[in-house]
């Protein structure tokens, strides 16, 4: 395992695994909050983590073993979110900004979150744009440059690489188990959202496509098919797996788990992954 101190871990592929192109990435299975964060007396520790996607990298391990390399985020989605543009700095949070700024980011849900996943404010103050950029710095910048550096080698060694982006959804956010967001058919094949639709509904789970999930900063960012790079986000339902009050393991976790595995198994041994 790499090491990538506070901001991520890498698991590379296990040495008797298969080759692959693809690259597995878990940017919000983070749980660590750093003791500069500042936030709001008396927040929650519910709300501080209840945009997490809680267990999602321990859901995917099976990646490495089947030749996908796996990074993952450590540092909480309420400090810092790795799945944001680093511009995306919120002028309602960070003093001496000014707009414009995307949706996401003036509905509280920047680089930087306002609101907790929950919707809760998560300060009670503003914060320093010295600050802001110390975060991006920190957590955000050493991430990506380490994404970037395996999306890179993986493309020089397989003449493409494809970055499958795993989250996770509130139960209640849509009627499906799983979201597939490929930016509406520009960040990846339409082969490749095709067979993970087949093999999700194989387990007799539902999935919709791009509603409400889209892909956010990394499958927009690494979602260029005509210069040997792809990627798709997937979303699934917290329901499959965990107690979102508890953040604990539900009863279905380990079928879940196993249901995945699968997925992935197949996923990795396809000719075309290689």
């Amino acid at each position: 395992m790499t090491d990538g101190g506070d901001s991520f871990s890498i698991t590379a592929p296990a040495a008797d695994a298969p080759a692959t192109a693809l690259v597995f990435a878990s940017p919000h299975s983070g749980d660590l909050y750093p003791d500069d964060m500042g936030a709001a007396p008396g927040l929650s520790r519910a709300s501080l983590k209840s945009a997490e996607d809680a267990l999602v990298g321990r859901l995917v391990a099976e990646g490495p073993l089947r030749g996908a390399a796996l990074i993952e985020g450590r540092i909480g989605r309420a400090y810092v979110d790795l799945n944001r543009d680093p511009s995306e700095l919120d002028p309602a949070l960070i003093e001496d900004l000014e707009g414009p700024v995307g949706a996401k980011t003036a509905a509280g849900y920047g680089v930087i979150p306002r609101l907790a996943g929950d919707g809760t404010p998560l300060y009670a103050r503003r914060l320093t744009l010295a600050e802001a950029t110390h975060r991006i710095a920190r957590v955000h910048a050493p991430y990506h440059q380490a994404l970037g550096e395996r999306m890179q080698t993986t493309r020089a060694t397989h003449g493409r690489a494809v970055l499958i982006d795993w989250h996770s959804m509130p139960a209640r956010a849509v009627g499906a188990e799983v979201v597939l967001g490929d930016r509406y058919g520009s960040a990846c094949s339409a082969r490749l959202s095709r067979r993970l639709r087949e093999l999700f509904e194989g387990l007799g789970w539902r999935v919709a496509q791009n509603h409400p999930y889209a892909g956010g900063w990394s499958t927009q960012r690494w979602g260029r098919p005509d210069e040997g790079y792809e990627a798709i986000q997937i979303e699934l339902s917290r329901k499959l797996y965990l107690d979102e009050t508890t953040l604990a393991p539900n009863a279905t976790y380990a079928r879940t788990q196993k249901a995945l595995s699968r997925v992935i198994a197949a996923l990795c041994s396809d000719a075309w992954s290689a």
